[in-house]
């Protein structure tokens, strides 16, 4: 194939640890005029290395490897600048991995059961900046909006059902001050403090003093 046409087609690299699987990919993606395989590794550490060093347009990565995860090496690459982008192609389809590998930077994910022609619209498409989610993948984030949607909207009525008292010994208290120093500065008893540091516990369902805090920073009531 002459060098004309390799500038027009999608540069691809292949991580998975498995010789059969990289075989596999390879059979198909060579069967396709637009795409060229540009490397292969069959570990995390070389992965690196030869997205570095080849700057590959889409790199098609297993999330199970030998030395690091394929969450670190998209974390590790997105950090480092890389501009290739990545398509986690993985057994895994529960949701601890597919958030960890979006939020680690990659711009496709594709359980391996999936269809070829999902495989190969999923390449096409990031390569064009879209971002490509496995369809019954999709109700996790579906799933995950809600539950947020829910999470501000309860969290909200919540902060609004404190007193005003409340609210203010909640961000004294998230300010690192303690029951005495709240009560000299507010000119109440320290077991007025006490008893509103219970309710409002209470009312925003928290136990301690560290879970009030990060509560706070949340809700832009404090700042780390």
């Amino acid at each position: 194939m002459s060098r004309d046409n390799h500038v027009n087609q999608i540069r691809v690299l292949l991580v998975d640890d498995h010789a059969v699987v990289r075989s596999g990919l390879r059979m198909l993606l060579e069967s396709q005029a637009d795409l060229l395989i540009v490397g292969e590794a069959s570990d995390g550490q070389h992965a690196i290395q030869l997205a570095q060093d080849l700057a590959p347009d889409v790199i098609l990565l297993d999330i199970t490897l030998p030395d690091i995860s394929g969450v670190e090496v998209t974390r590790r690459l997105h950090q480092a600048g890389c501009r290739s982008y990545v398509i986690a192609l993985t057994i895994h389809e529960d949701q601890q991995f597919f958030f960890e590998m979006l939020q680690a930077g990659a711009s496709g994910y594709v359980p391996k059961r999936a269809a070829p022609e999902d495989l190969l619209d999923a390449i096409r498409l990031v390569h064009n900046g879209e971002i490509y989610i496995y369809p019954l993948l999709a109700r996790l984030l579906v799933n995950d909006f809600l539950q947020r949607v829910e999470e501000d909207s309860s969290s909200k009525a919540t902060l609004d059902s404190l007193t005003p008292r409340e609210h203010e010994i909640l961000v004294a208290l998230a300010s690192g001050g303690t029951n005495d120093e709240i009560a000299d500065r507010l000119s109440i008893s320290k077991h007025t403090v006490a008893r509103h540091r219970e309710n409002l516990m209470r009312k925003l369902g928290l136990h301690n003093r560290s879970e009030l805090v990060r509560y706070a920073i949340r809700k832009g009531l404090i700042t780390p």
